[in-house]
């Protein structure tokens, strides 16, 4: 006779490591046939934390390539090989932190982002360093108290990756004047700054361009970022991307035809392999959903459906706040947590030898000499502290969408599709009118640019503009280095130079751009002239236009001239 536990199915048990916020390990046991979704909600009831959908699972896979848990899949079909090592983080990095409701919420926030600061993931100036360090020395240890903390009681603490005695000692300088300030006011105040940076919440990718050019692609709330030599060179909001899309180890964006331009341009990066190029639309994906739709969009039904079935299946960031306004439950007691302490020993100059960290930014610096003028500043001055262009992003997403709302599911332009058509556009055809912007210059105390293309020979009636900012600054400085991108669409060629430079021991960049517009259509001479600076000024909110040229060329046809 047949045994009746013969057909029941032995439940395999896993032993799970967490890595959390604070540092510690959690180690708890799971089914091995559980869903992602299953570890993540008991990381988050051990955390006593309720306003979650921020928040997210990592692993490591076979390449040591960070991957987000999917929820709706089986642990084991996600862990093939290895522990099962996991780590809690931030997924989505709210653009307004105050408008989370619980304090513990701000305070799992604060670790992420201390953590992203010293890594050197989120880069950011002395200044912002020592305003960042003064609250988190608030946060952790309390007032100043001469007499119980010493003399040299931030020693320990690890604020930036290259941490010198002179910037503890404006931490301490600062942190004196916070007497009576709570722990989750300080919190408050370290992420009202932190969400200020120009790398807030970006999620960093390896791709190279068109032309084979290393890059990096950031993932955020407002959309995709383009970075080269840590250089923000571009900017696609989601309103303006119609469609993301992955085939093999290539990644393509189709963005909506802008002001001067006809049809719709496909731009394509290619990604290390084909699982970095599906891991970046994963997350482009689950980025979109989360900030800019009302709620999720529901994974294809079709049994034969082409392409990847994933969709992002949390709720959206609408959703959640509205779930957040609903908790009722009195605020909870936690312990804040002691940061990790380091003995640091310190060079001769002041600053500590440390290990180094992970980051995605790496240094490109021409030579070491420029490594040691530049380091220390190219990483907090080229990239914006003040991200004013999210806010012009914002009112110009708004004229868009119409409201500025969150998408609604029935009309998100967007399309999350895995596979490419190309398909040949048809060029302007008609009389060559060119219409060169050259060179709008943008300034700022640390980087600048500068563009040598020369314009083909052609016989043409022109009209030229001037656009010029006074500056008195005629120093040349001494030159760091000196790179050109170019980029083109149908209509468009676009020239980008860029030379970094030493003005006095302070690092500058200039950034020259030359733009040829070729179409058949009348161009407003003025308009272009308009749309040139607004184009920079959001490009690069931290620097100023300091020259605009606009140079109309039309070419002139044997009959026109023999009238």
């Amino acid at each position: 006779s047949k045994s009746p536990l013969r057909g029941v199915k032995k439940v395999k048990i896993m032993q799970c490591k967490v890595t959390l916020l604070d540092g510690s390990d959690y180690t708890l046991n799971v089914e091995k046939r559980a869903k992602g979704q299953v570890l993540f909600d008991k990381v988050c009831d051990h955390l006593n934390l309720l306003e979650k959908d921020y928040f997210g699972i990592t692993y490591r896979d076979v390449e040591n390539q960070k991957n987000w848990l999917d929820p709706s899949k089986e642990l084991k079909k996600q862990i093939r090989t290895g522990p099962w090592n996991f780590a809690f983080n931030v997924k989505f990095y709210p653009p307004d932190p105050s408008q989370l409701t619980e304090d513990i919420t701000r305070y799992y926030l604060c670790l992420q982002l201390r953590d992203d600061v010293v890594s050197g993931r989120l880069p950011c100036s002395f200044a912002t360093h020592t305003v960042l360090g003064s609250y988190t020395v608030q946060s952790e240890l309390g007032d100043y108290d001469p007499e119980e903390l010493g003399s040299d009681y931030i020693s320990e603490l690890r604020f930036a990756p290259n941490q010198t005695k002179e910037l503890e000692e404006k931490v301490m300088e600062l942190h004196k004047n916070y007497k009576g300030m709570t722990p989750a006011d300080a919190e408050m105040n370290f992420l009202e700054n932190a969400k200020k940076l120009s790398m807030y919440g970006v999620d960093l990718h390896h791709a190279k361009d068109s032309e084979g050019v290393e890059i990096m692609l950031g993932v955020c709330a407002s959309g995709l970022l383009i970075y080269r030599d840590r250089l923000r060179i571009n900017r696609f909001a989601w309103p303006k991307i119609l469609k993301i899309s992955y085939k093999r180890n290539n990644f393509y964006i189709k963005i909506r035809p802008g002001e001067f331009e006809q049809f719709e341009s496909t731009i394509g990066f290619k990604l290390p392999n084909h699982r970095a190029a599906k891991r970046l639309w994963k997350v482009c994906v689950e980025h979109h959903t989360f900030f800019r739709l009302v709620s999720p969009e529901a994974p294809p039904k079709k049994f034969l459906s082409l392409g990847s079935k994933f969709r992002y299946s949390g709720r959206t960031q609408a959703q959640t706040r509205r779930a957040s306004s609903q908790i009722i439950r009195p605020a909870p007691f936690f312990e804040r947590s002691s940061s990790k302490r380091y003995n640091m020993s310190r060079s001769l100059d002041g600053a500590p030898i440390m290990e180094n960290h992970e980051t995605l930014m790496k240094d490109n610096a021409a030579d070491g000499a420029a490594k040691v003028v530049a380091k220390g500043d190219i990483i907090t001055t080229v990239m914006a502290e003040k991200k004013a262009e999210e806010e012009k992003a914002e009112r110009e997403d708004a004229k868009m969408d119409a409201a500025g709302t969150p998408e609604p599911l029935a009309t998100t332009p967007l399309r999350h599709d895995t596979k490419v058509n190309h398909c040949p556009r048809t060029p302007v055809e008609g009389s060559h009118l060119l219409v060169s912007v050259f060179p709008f210059t943008l300034q700022s105390l640390e980087a600048s640019e500068v563009c040598t293309k020369e314009m083909p020979v052609i016989h043409t009636e022109t009209k030229t503009i001037t656009y010029e900012a006074t500056n008195g600054d005629a120093d040349p400085g001494v030159l760091l280095s000196a790179q050109t991108i170019t980029s083109e669409t149908t209509s468009t060629t676009t020239t980008t130079h860029i030379t970094k430079t030493v003005k006095g021991g302070i690092s500058e960049t200039r950034i020259e751009k030359r733009i040829v517009i070729t179409g058949d259509a009348d161009i407003d001479h003025d308009q272009a002239l308009a749309q040139a600076i607004k184009e920079a000024k959001e490009q690069h909110p931290d620097m100023s236009v300091t020259k605009v040229v606009v140079h109309k060329e039309t070419e002139i046809t044997p009959e026109e001239g023999e009238d």
